[in-house]
């Protein structure tokens, strides 16, 4: 089984953000840039399959060349080679594009990507590239077990979860419950090493066009001021509550 793991470079959770060029662009000064983390669940899933069923786990990224530490650290985690497409992911249908050119060349059995980023949330790549690829698809997936070329997925749904069956070849957009945290790995010495022997494989684009364009970009408000009300004086918290915050 071949499976591709598709991985996001994104900003970690704890850095500050900030804009330029008029809120327009986003601000890569002072940001420590990380494996998308349901990306990283998806390639967690991908090791499993590769050392219980003998699957072989490229990933692949679109991006330049600031992308290619993260590649590394998947491959330090396990994965066999990684690939880059060679162009800034400005768009969630040109990014579904220039990685359907690569599941159909590398004729994939499984495309294992995070049902969306931390850093634009879009959240549209897996299924347009299911579409592009003519794969089956499952969304906010939370389980895949795979016999020959079938599968059983659980995905989660409002309130509930829904087990379906399909089969190869096949999409899924994978997010925290596909592996447990707990299961999550860190590259060891010996993974980072052997990292930089693996191949890395830079693609040139393929001519797309976006189909949306980012105008501008907002911060959310800034926290109000915190006010502490000492334990004893109830009729105070009492009043805040039903007059400022107005929940009661």
């Amino acid at each position: 089984m071949k499976i591709l793991v598709c991985i996001s470079h994104v900003p970690d959770t704890t850095s500050k953000i900030n804009f330029t060029d008029g809120e327009t662009k986003f601000d890569t000064n002072g940001v420590q840039f990380v494996i998308n983390p349901n990306d990283e669940f998806g390639l967690t899933r991908a090791m499993w399959f590769k050392e219980k069923q003998g699957a072989s786990v490229d990933v692949v990224n679109v991006g330049g060349a600031e992308t290619e530490p993260t590649l590394r650290k998947a491959l330090a985690i396990g994965a066999d080679t990684a690939i880059r497409i060679n162009t800034e992911a400005t768009d969630g249908f040109a990014v579904a594009k220039q990685l359907a050119k690569v599941v159909t060349d590398g004729a994939y059995d499984l495309v294992i990507a995070g049902r969306e980023s931390i850093d634009y949330n879009g959240g549209m790549v897996p299924g347009m590239l299911a579409s592009m690829t003519e794969a089956n698809f499952v969304a906010n997936c939370i389980g895949l077990e795979i016999d020959g070329s079938n599968a059983k997925a659980i995905r989660e749904i409002d309130g509930g979860k829904e087990t379906v069956s399909t089969s190869l070849p096949l999409v899924i957009g994978g997010q925290k419950g596909l592996v447990e945290e707990s299961d999550l790995r860190i590259p060891n010495m010996r993974g980072i090493m052997m990292a930089r022997k693996k191949p890395l494989n830079v693609l040139d684009p393929i001519e797309t066009s976006d189909g949306t364009n980012a105008t501008s970009f907002e911060k959310p408000a800034p926290k109000g001021a915190v006010k502490l009300v000492d334990a004893d004086n109830v009729d105070e918290l009492v009043n805040l509550l039903h007059n400022e915050a107005k929940v009661i």
